[in-house]
């Protein structure tokens, strides 16, 4: 996603890989605030754990490691000062 083009907030909220390529991107973009930056990879990673259950019973999700680039850009936030 260019950074010059109108994100969809609730979109974002709803479905962070449709609007964002890497966690990191939700991290780096310049007008999210923290807490919105936290709620958008806060769902990330529920998708990710939904996906990661789903690998476990056999089905394939494709999303390896993301769970745990979605845990490093949470930290990452998480250690900022509000």
């Amino acid at each position: 996603m260019s950074k010059t083009s109108e994100l969809d907030i609730d979109l974002a909220l709803r479905h962070p890989k449709s609007c964002f390529a890497e966690p990191s991107d939700v991290v780096a973009h310049p007008t999210l605030s923290r807490d919105m930056k936290l709620a958008i990879l806060r769902e990330w990673g529920q998708d990710a754990r939904r996906l990661s259950v789903s690998e476990g019973e056999g089905f394939s999700g494709g999303e390896e490691n993301m769970l745990g680039r979605v845990e490093s850009a949470l930290a990452s936030l998480e250690k900022k000062t509000p």
